[in-house]
C-alpha cells in the first residue's frame, strides 16, 4: 500500500542525491586550475542529462528489472510497467517510479566520481562516450549483482546499504584505472598545481555533506527508524573523519587546513555508505577515525610514492573509502540495529567478513577489466587525451570555448 510519507521522504531524498552531482561539479571544480573549472562543472552536468535519459530508456531495467544473476532483463526499456503501484520486491510503501528516480540519481553521480581521476586532460566528446559506455556496460551490472532480484552478490548475503560497492568501489577503481592509462597532467610534479577555488570546494563539500543524508537515509526506503539510524551514522562518521583528518595534519604538517578537513569528511562518507543502515553511531564514528587514517595515507604517502596522477584523488577518497567501508560494514554490522542485514564479525559472524571481502573482490576485478576496455575502445575511436597545446591552454578554451573569468592568470 501506497504511503505518502514514504513517498515524499524518497522524492525529498532522491532532490538530495541530485544536487550532490552539482555538490561534486563545485568540489572537484574548485580543485583544478582556473583554466579548467568550467570543463569539470560541464562533465557533471552532462552526466546528469546523460545519464537520467539513459536510465529511463534500458539503465533501470538492467539494474533492475528481473534477469539472471548477472544483468537485468529489458521489460522495463523505456519505463514500460514502471508506474505508480508499489513494486514490493525494492519496496513496498513508494510508487515504483519513485524507486526508479531515486535509483537514477545513484546511477548519475557514480561515472561524474570518476571525473577527479583524469581531469584537466580527456576530450569532451571522449568522455560523454565513456561515460555512458560505463555506466551501461560497469555500473548497470554491477548494480543488479548487489542490489537486484537474483543478483548473484545479492544471494550471496553481500551488504551495501547505499553503495559502497555500487558507487564508490566501482568508481574508484575506475579512477585509478583512468589515472594509470591516461597518463599524467603536462607539468605534474614539475610545477605547482595548487587548487584554484578552496572557496568552491569547501561549498561543494557542504554540499555533498548534506546531499549524503538523502543518499544514504534515503536507501531505508521509508520515513521510519532505520532512516534516521542511517541519517545519524552518516553525520557521525563525517564528523568523525574530519576531525582525524586535520588533527593528523596538525601533528605531521603543523598546521590544520580546510581542504584537509573537507577531504575527511567526504572520505567519512563515502566509507560509512555501506554500512550506514546497519550499524550503531559509534561504530560510524570507528568507521570515520578509519576512513580518515587510511585514506590519509592512500593521498599523502602512497600515491606520491607511486607516482600515478589521480589528479582530485578519487581513488585515493572514493575507492579506498568505498572497499573499507565495504569491509568494514562485514565487522560492525547488527541485526538488532536491522534485521534484513546480518551480524557482523564482532557479533561473532566471521563468515559475513568474508562474503564482503569476496565482493569487493569480484567488483574490483570486474570494474578494472572494462574500465580499461571500454578506455581503450573509446581511444581508438575518439582520442582520449587533448593535445598537448589544448591542454596547456586550458580544456574551458579547447573544449567550451569559454572562460570562467575574465581576469588574466
Amino acid at each position: 500500500m501506497i504511503n505518502s510519507g514514504d513517498t515524499a521522504f524518497i522524492l525529498l531524498s532522491a532532490g538530495l542525491v541530485m544536487l550532490m552531482t552539482p555538490g561534486l561539479a563545485l568540489f572537484y571544480g574548485g580543485m583544478v586550475r582556473r583554466k579548467n573549472v568550467l570543463s569539470v562543472l560541464m562533465q557533471c552536468f552532462a552526466m546528469l542529462c546523460v545519464l537520467s535519459i539513459q536510465w529511463m530508456l534500458f539503465g533501470y531495467s538492467l539494474s533492475f528489472a528481473p534477469g539472471n544473476g548477472f544483468i537485468g532483463g529489458l521489460q522495463w526499456f523505456a519505463l514500460n510497467g514502471v508506474g505508480l503501484e508499489a513494486y514490493p520486491d525494492y519496496a513496498s510503501t513508494i510508487p515504483h517510479q519513485a524507486f526508479m528516480i531515486f535509483q537514477a540519481m545513484f546511477a548519475v553521480i557514480t561515472p561524474a566520481l570518476i571525473i577527479g581521476a583524469f581531469a584537466e586532460r580527456m576530450k569532451f566528446s571522449a568522455f560523454m562516450v565513456f561515460g555512458l559506455l560505463w555506466a551501461t556496460l560497469v555500473y548497470d551490472p554491477v548494480a543488479h549483482w548487489v542490489w537486484g532480484t537474483g543478483g548473484w552478490l545479492r544471494s550471496m548475503g553481500t551488504l551495501d546499504f547505499a553503495g559502497g560497492i555500487v558507487v564508490h568501489t566501482t568508481a574508484g577503481i575506475a579512477a585509478l584505472v583512468m589515472a594509470l592509462v591516461i597518463g599524467r597532467r603536462k607539468g605534474y610534479k614539475d610545477q605547482p598545481m595548487p587548487p584554484h577555488s578552496l572557496t568552491f570546494t569547501a561549498l561543494g563539500a557542504a554540499l555533498l555533506w548534506f546531499g549524503w543524508f538523502g543518499f544514504n537515509a534515503g536507501s531505508a526506503l521509508s520515513a521510519g527508524g532505520l532512516a534516521v539510524t542511517a541519517f545519524v551514522n552518516t553525520n557521525a562518521a563525517a564528523a568523525a573523519a574530519g576531525l582525524t583528518w586535520f588533527v593528523i595534519e596538525w601533528v605531521y604538517n603543523e598546521k590544520p587546513t580546510t581542504f584537509g578537513v573537507i577531504t575527511g569528511s567526504i572520505a567519512g562518507l563515502a566509507t560509512v555508505t555501506p554500512a550506514s543502515g546497519y550499524i550503531t553511531p559509534f561504530s560510524a564514528v570507528a568507521i570515520g577515525i578509519a576512513a580518515s587514517s587510511v585514506c590519509f595515507l592512500a593521498v599523502s604517502k602512497i600515491k606520491p610514492r607511486l607516482g600515478y596522477d589521480d589528479s582530485l584523488d578519487a581513488f585515493g577518497v572514493h575507492g579506498v573509502g568505498g572497499i573499507l567501508g565495504t569491509i568494514l560494514a562485514g565487522v560492525f554490522a547488527l541485526k538488532s540495529i536491522n534485521p534484513a542485514g546480518a551480524d557482523g564479525l564482532l557479533a561473532g559472524n566471521a563468515s559475513q567478513l568474508f562474503v564482503q571481502i569476496k565482493a569487493v573482490g569480484a567488483v574490483t576485478l570486474y570494474t578494472l577489466v572494462m574500465t580499461f576496455a571500454i578506455y581503450k575502445f573509446v581511444d581508438i575511436i575518439l582520442g582520449i587525451r587533448v593535445s598537448e597545446k589544448d591542454e596547456v591552454l586550458g580544456l574551458d578554451l579547447t573544449q567550451h570555448r569559454e572562460g570562467a573569468y575574465t581576469v588574466l592568470e
